[in-house]
C-alpha cells in the first residue's frame, strides 16, 4: 500500500482548518493532493522507505497527530493507487484504516461486491443505466463484455470503467494547492429536510462566492457542491462552467442544477458547501456577448451592489429571498 486517502471529520464551517491539516500530511510526503472540502490524497512511497514503516502504520501516526495538534479525527483508506484508496475509504472508520489487499486476485475480490457507485467517477446517471441492465456490482461490471459496456455508456467511458472495476488503477497523486479555490459553507442549526431552505442556503453561498471572486478580480472555471448529511456521510458533485465567471446568478444556476441532480428528496442535510475552483485573473477570461438587456442590467446592478457592500458591509445588499 502506498497511497492514502484521508477524510478529516471537520466540524460544520470548519473548512478553514484544511490547509493546516494538509501541512500535517506534508510532514510525511511532499506529494499531497487536496480534495476539498475535507479530504486529501498522499503518496507515501518515499515515506515508507524513509520512516521504515508501511502506509497503514503511517496512517496511525497521521491520525494521532491530527487529533493531538488539530483536535480533528479522520478516516483513512489505503491502496496501491488513488482510485483504490478512495474505494477503501468507504469502508474505513475512525481508528481503523481500511487497506486494499495486495495482489491482482485479492484486489478483484475486494471490489467484486462493491456497488458501482462506489467507484470514483461513476455518477448517479451512469450507475442508474448500469443497474437497469443488472450490472449493479463492480464484479459484474468487470465480467461484462467490453462491447456491452461501451454500448451502454460510450466507448471511452466503458473501457475505463471495465479497467477500474477489474482493479486497474492508472491514476496518480497530483500535488496541488487548496489556496487556488474559495469556499462558502452553510451549516443548518438542525438537520434540514426543506428543499426551499436548501436552495436559500445555496443562493447565499453563491452570492458570497461571487462577491469574493469579484473583490479579488478572479473568475472560476469549476463549481463544486458538497452536501453533508445527518449520518456524517457526504456527497460531492462538480460542474465545469460554460465560461469562467464571477457572476453570482451564473454560479447560483450551476449550484441549483447540481442540487437538483442529487435528487435528495427527504434527505436530512446538515450543511451545504460551494467551492469555486480553477481561479484565474478576470482580465484573462473571455466573455461571450449575449446582447441580452436583462443580463447586462443584472451585471450593472451587481457592480453597484458590490460598491455598496464595500462601503456599508457584506449584508448591505442581498437577494430579497435572503432578507428575512
Amino acid at each position: 500500500m502506498t497511497i492514502l486517502c484521508v477524510r478529516f471529520q471537520l466540524p460544520p464551517a470548519g473548512e478553514a482548518a484544511l490547509p493546516g491539516l494538509l501541512g500535517l500530511l506534508e510532514d510525511f510526503t511532499p506529494v499531497v493532493q487536496a480534495l476539498p472540502p475535507d479530504g486529501a490524497l498522499a503518496d507515501l512511497r518515499g515515506a515508507e522507505r524513509y520512516f521504515g514503516r508501511d502506509a497503514v502504520e503511517l496512517a496511525s501516526v497521521i491520525r494521532v497527530r491530527a487529533l493531538a495538534h488539530h483536535g480533528v479525527d479522520c478516516v483513512i483508506g489505503a491502496g496501491p493507487g488513488p482510485m483504490l484508496a478512495r474505494v477503501a475509504l468507504r469502508d474505513a472508520r475512525p481508528g481503523v484504516t481500511c487497506a486494499v489487499p495486495e495482489g491482482p486476485d485479492a484486489v478483484a475480490e475486494f471490489l467484486a461486491d462493491k456497488p458501482v457507485a462506489a467507484l470514483p467517477g461513476v455518477g448517479a446517471a451512469i450507475a442508474r443505466v448500469l443497474c437497469e441492465y443488472g450490472l449493479d456490482t463492480l464484479g459484474l461490471v468487470a465480467a461484462a463484455p467490453l462491447s456491452t459496456l461501451q454500448r451502454l455508456i460510450g466507448a471511452k467511458a466503458g473501457r475505463e470503467l471495465r479497467e477500474k472495476a477489474g482493479g486497474i488503477d492508472r491514476g496518480r497523486v497530483v500535488p496541488n494547492a487548496v489556496s487556488r479555490s474559495l469556499a462558502a459553507e452553510r451549516p443548518f442549526t438542525r438537520d434540514e429536510l426543506d428543499p426551499d431552505r436548501h436552495r436559500r442556503a445555496l443562493l447565499s453561498a453563491a452570492e458570497e462566492l461571487g462577491s469574493r471572486l469579484r473583490a479579488l478580480d478572479k473568475v472560476c472555471r469549476t463549481l463544486t457542491l458538497t452536501a453533508r448529511y445527518a449520518d456524517r456521510s457526504s456527497t460531492t458533485r462538480s460542474r465545469t462552467l460554460k465560461e469562467p465567471t464571477a457572476h453570482s446568478p451564473a454560479l447560483t444556476r450551476a449550484a441549483y442544477d447540481m442540487y437538483e441532480a442529487l435528487g435528495l428528496q427527504r434527505a436530512r442535510v446538515r450543511a451545504l458547501a460551494l467551492r469555486a475552483e480553477g481561479l484565474d485573473p478576470a482580465e484573462q477570461a473571455s466573455y461571450q456577448l449575449t446582447f441580452d438587456p436583462l443580463d447586462e442590467k443584472a451585471r450593472r446592478i451587481e457592480e453597484v451592489a458590490d460598491r455598496a457592500r464595500a462601503k456599508f458591509g457584506p449584508h448591505a445588499v442581498m437577494p430579497g429571498s435572503l432578507a428575512a
